[in-house]
């Protein structure tokens, strides 16, 4: 299968104080089409800076980024955006929703951010919303929602431009162990149906839904474990 993302040799540094503080020492990684990779680490082990980078969100100090053919770590800020916002996706541990629209329109988000109206792809958000299982909350705004819900709306919204690569970063770290398992077993289903996923998590349950699973230690890739039969 062709190769959506690689990290050629990663090295992330951040200034702190007078010294510096390196989160990242050489990672390299390599994401096939339909892959669900899931990386794994401690507290402070640099797979959220990893995640970051991988998407586009923040630079590295040395080292590549390629996302479906495009080296992303050498292009300006303005196509650096607007490549992020064709072919990823992304999900955070905080949903980040926007408290003053309804579900519906959040998950339009990245059709009006792009400057397309939201009724062009009234279908698009609708399929999206039933796939979530939220269909009868289109109208209501982010707090009228249990936090499980509110990370649903997050994935529909991530998925919205059909993007050729899904990053999660911590997605079940805000929830109780039930809607955990709800947003994983949603993630299971797109890996099924052909999404591929790039996740970062400490909890070693969840990775298990992963095809593969890279393990981070200290800024370095320690391990690679792959499923014997994902979920």
């Amino acid at each position: 299968m062709p190769v959506i993302l690689e990290a050629r040799d990663l090295v992330k540094r951040y200034p702190l104080g007078e010294g510096e503080v390196t989160a990242l020492r050489g990672v390299s990684l390599q994401v096939e089409q339909g892959e669900f990779v899931a990386i794994m680490g401690t507290s402070g082990s640099g797979k959220s800076t990893m995640l970051h980078l991988l998407g586009g969100l923040d630079l590295p100090s040395s080292g590549e980024v390629v996302i479906d053919g495009i080296g992303i770590s050498a292009l300006d800020e303005e196509h650096r955006t607007l490549t992020r916002r064709a072919k990823t996706g992304f999900v955070f541990q905080f949903f980040n929703l926007i408290p003053l629209l309804s579900v519906a329109e959040n998950v339009a988000l990245p059709f009006l951010i792009a400057g397309d109206p939201a009724t062009r792809h009234r279908s698009r958000i609708d399929e999206l919303l039933a796939m979530v299982g939220l269909s009868e909350k289109a109208n209501h705004r982010p707090d009228q929602l249990s936090a499980g819900e509110q990370q649903r709306v997050a994935l529909a919204r991530a998925l919205a431009t059909a993007p050729a690569i899904l990053l999660a970063d911590e997605p079940t770290g805000n929830l109780d162990s039930k809607n955990g398992e709800a947003v994983m077993d949603l993630l299971s289903e797109l890996h099924q149906s052909g999404a591929t996923i790039c996740m970062v998590t400490h909890d070693a349950r969840y990775a298990a839904h992963a095809k593969r699973t890279i393990h981070l230690f200290d800024g370095r890739v320690v391990d690679e474990s792959v499923a014997a039969a994902a979920h």
